[in-house]
């Protein structure tokens, strides 16, 4: 019983500490590139409407990877696209309509009924979709953006590890005061 809950701690304490380091990479990542965290090469974003369900759900992060060519994607592919307000925008492409060396695609979010009014021409196209997404992450990954989250999930969790380390280092010394002999002078 004991093997089990020393596992049981030890597998909360790496996972702990693998939560706490990646939500500080992000933090610190969106701090320094201004809001587009980066990993891999792939930026990470944050859904923020039910306009893609079922692909992915509102609150979910996704990745994509940064645009090369805005010319290269066809029907199917889910592209990330900047509106005329700076507003981002996932969809999928339905049609793409080439004139000379300007492309626009046709997109439609999965859960609409129509497509969108307006044709995405293909230099406002940021990146693609790669079907990497984790749900509800999203809320936290916004949350820790901000100034009270990024104290908060940095802080809390340290505090957790170090309260852990105590309490670790205690049963250490409770241990070696068991074992020790009960006649100590020779």
């Amino acid at each position: 019983m004991k093997r089990a809950i020393s596992f049981v701690s030890r597998v909360i304490t790496v996972v702990m500490f693998a939560c706490m380091l990646l939500l500080a990479y992000l933090a610190i990542s969106s701090k320094i590139t201004g809001g587009k965290p980066d990993v891999f090469g792939y930026e990470i974003k944050t859904v923020l409407s039910g306009s893609m369900e079922p692909t992915f759900y509102t609150g979910s992060i996704i990745a994509i990877k940064p645009v090369q060519s805005g010319t290269s994607y066809k029907p199917g592919d889910v592209i990330t696209y900047k509106l005329q307000d700076g507003t981002l925008v996932t969809h999928r492409v339905k049609e793409v309509n080439a004139v000379g060396e300007e492309v626009m695609y046709v997109t439609k979010g999965d859960a609409n009924d129509a497509a969108d009014s307006e044709p995405v021409a293909h230099k406002n196209v940021v990146g693609s979709y790669k079907g990497f997404t984790i749900p509800y992450v999203g809320y936290a990954a916004d949350y820790a953006r901000s100034k009270t989250g990024s104290a908060l999930l940095l802080i809390v969790p340290g505090i957790l590890l170090l309260f852990h380390a105590v309490i670790n280092i205690l049963g250490a010394l409770r241990q070696i005061d068991n074992k020790e002999p009960a006649d100590s002078s020779r």
